[in-house]
């Protein structure tokens, strides 16, 4: 199958470099490999003259939140004019495991699978030592996600529970592709599209499948837990997820947002808000108060 590899980028230069270096040391490469540069113009130097080749699509970013999921529809859009029969999505920060490209292409094709969103493993690596990650070094650095079905390697099992979809590694044939319809562009910023996404298949009768053998490794970053600094795409995003689907998605998130006093359930309106600022925090904010 013609496979197309689709990664979304917008810095971690450091963490697309060994993902391209991952997929040059599989036992397949991709016949495409497309980086979708969300206003991130120093792509083309991270990338070029190295193995296997990337063709860089740009997407703007309007009022600087990300555009994650009108990315990930360009991205697709390019691999399929150019001839692409699988689709394989891989995070910024995800290096393809040897194999990854060979088990989600042989899923593919058989016929019990052929209508599935395929999903494989993820592992989340520790810090990397000072020299930084060696490939051959990922898969005993770390087991995949406790929260996700980790199959054995010769395994594919189907799935039935939808919320457990994520974005970080799957794929899918271009047939599915048009059956789900692609990503809501609705959701601008971090958080809700792929859960999103997850639904739109189960809608579409499209199942899911998780595939062993086919192990990404997640590159270790600093993350906020809850992610405060995504605050307004969150509650903006759930809030279409939520008219959408009448269920509320990201809820541990939404739950550690209100333990922190940052937003509350407004029982009138029947919606997650921010909570307004008090007396004293617009004291703590006043930059006149903080001139020297």
């Amino acid at each position: 199958m013609r496979t197309a590899v689709i990664t979304l980028a917008a810095g971690r230069h450091r963490h697309l470099a060994l993902q391209q270096a991952g997929l040059a040391a599989g036992s397949r490469t991709p016949d495409q490999y497309i980086v979708v540069a969300m206003n991130d113009a120093g792509l083309r130097s991270v990338l070029a003259e190295r193995r296997p080749a990337a063709t860089i699509v740009n997407c703007p970013v309007r009022d600087g939140a990300l555009p994650l999921a009108r990315a990930r529809n360009l991205g697709a859009a390019h691999a399929l004019e150019h001839g692409a029969e699988l689709l394989v999505f891989l995070d910024v920060d995800c290096v393809p495991g040897e194999r990854l490209l060979d088990r989600y292409a042989q899923v593919a094709r058989d016929p019990a699978h052929r209508r599935s969103l395929l999903c494989g493993t993820v592992a989340y690596l520790p810090p990397p030592p000072p020299a930084g990650y060696r490939l051959t070094d990922l898969p005993t650095l770390a087991g995949p996600h406790p929260a996700r079905p980790a199959p054995a390697p010769d395994e594919t099992h189907q799935g039935t529970d939808h919320t457990l979809f994520w974005s970080l590694s799957f794929a899918l044939n271009a047939d599915t592709w048009h059956a789900v319809g692609g990503f809501s562009e609705e959701y601008e910023g971090y958080g809700g599209e792929d859960t999103d996404y997850g639904q739109r298949a189960r809608a579409a009768g499209v199942p899911l499948a998780w595939v062993g053998g086919a192990p990404a490794f997640h590159q270790h970053h600093p993350v906020s837990s809850p992610p405060v600094g995504h605050l307004d795409d969150i509650l903006r995003n759930a809030e279409i997820f939520h008219r959408r689907w009448n269920w509320w998605p990201m809820a541990d998130w939404l739950d550690a947002f209100a333990d922190r006093g940052l937003i509350r359930w407004n029982r009138s309106s029947t919606r997650w808000e921010r909570t307004p600022p008090t007396k004293a925090d617009a004291t703590t904010r006043d930059p006149r108060l903080h001139r020297t």
